[in-house]
This record gives structure tokens, sequence and C-alpha cells, in this order.
């Protein structure tokens, strides 16, 4: 049976960092699924269809190619807000699900990172991991990130759309962001990343031992 990692968490809490790394140490193949919903965001967007829309959103799921992922304009501000409204409509995720099954089900295993990898996607994985931070720390992250890349943005911009983004992740009604019961909470707020993946590691082996995980 495949070994699947599931890394769930807020923007920039560091999940996806985390995640591309652990697949890394152990030659497993990643998938970032917030990018679909980015691709599919920015889809709508270039045919000035409303993001709102749950019809014109789920006909671009399904039509999505995966070979969008590789669109440097996913990592933008844009493509992010897009993502979380599109993310709303539950003929989206569906669209979407099989897709996410197919990759985490392949030999020997697999890491996804996004919102609903270890409640929805992939209840079943055999190591689970909610990494997150606050706020204050995740906003200024987002801000580096896309100043480094550009984009002309304030940190109380971005601070502001960090916060909204999680209310609305976490209140949609299709699959929202939330801890899955068997999760082990990974708090990156005063981690640096090598800190934090070490971190991540040692989850990971406690569930390919069979253990429960002990700070």
């Amino acid at each position: 049976m495949p070994f699947v990692i599931a890394v769930d968490g807020p923007a920039a809490s560091g999940k996806g960092t985390v995640a591309s790394r652990l697949a890394a140490l152990y030659g497993y193949p990643y998938l970032d699924t917030g990018l679909l919903y980015r691709a599919v965001g920015m889809a709508l967007l270039r045919a000035h269809h409303d993001l709102d829309d749950p019809i014109a959103a789920e006909a671009a799921a399904r039509l999505l190619d995966l070979k969008a992922l590789a669109d440097p304009a996913l990592r933008g501000a844009v493509a992010g807000e897009a993502a979380s409204r599109t993310a709303r409509h539950a003929g989206v995720r569906a669209a979407l699900l099989e897709l996410q099954r197919v990759f985490a089900d392949q030999e020997p295993g697999a890491v996804l990172d996004g919102r609903d990898i270890g409640t929805v996607i992939a209840p079943g994985a055999d190591a689970k991991l909610y990494v997150t931070a606050s706020p204050e720390v995740r906003a200024e992250r987002r801000w580096k990130q896309l100043t480094a890349q550009g984009e002309d943005i304030s940190y109380p911009t971005v601070l502001d759309d960090i916060r909204r983004r999680d209310a609305r992740d976490a209140g949609r009604d299709a699959a929202p962001m939330k801890p899955a019961p068997d999760a082990v909470l990974l708090d990156t707020t005063d981690l640096d990343i090598e800190a934090a993946t070490d971190a991540a590691r040692r989850i990971v082996e406690a569930a390919r031992a069979g253990r429960v995980f002990r700070p």
C-alpha cells in the first residue's frame, strides 16, 4: 500500500515548503493541491467569468490541464484570492477530487498539501500534519514573497487578505479547512524552515514506525 503524507494548513503557514521537503526526503511525488484551485481561478479570470459563479467554476475545473500548474502567475496574490473564492464551490471540489485521489494512490507513496487532504482527499493517510502559524507571521512571510516577485503590495493589505481567506476557507460548506482529528499540529510561528522540516520529519517517522508522535 502507498504511504501517504497529508499536509494541511492555512496560507503561508509553511506547509508547501515542508511538504516539498518531505517529498524530496522520501523520494515521493508531491502535489501542491492549492495550485489546482489557483489554476481554476485564473482560468475564470482570463475568460472574464465571475469567480462566484459555481457553474462556470465547475466547468473550468473539469477542463483543467495539469500543465497549467507550471504558470508562474499562480504564485501571485491575485491567483491566491481567486483560489479561495473558487474553492468554496462544491462542484469545483468534486471535479478535482478524483484527480487528487489518483495522485495519492500511487506507489510507493505521495505527499499532498492543501486545506482538506487529511479530512476529505486522503482521510486514510498514514501521516497527517496540520501546519499553522499566527496570522501576523504568515502575512509577513507572504508579503516578503510577493514583494520579492515584484508585486507592489503593503503588509497591512496582505494581513487583511490572510484573515479574510482564513475565515472564508474555514467557513465554507464544502470541505471547510480544519485539522483532521488524528492530525499532528505543527506550529511554525517561531520556527525557521530547517526546524520546521525536522519537526515534520519526526512526525512522519513516528507514523512510519506505527507510533504516536511525542514532541
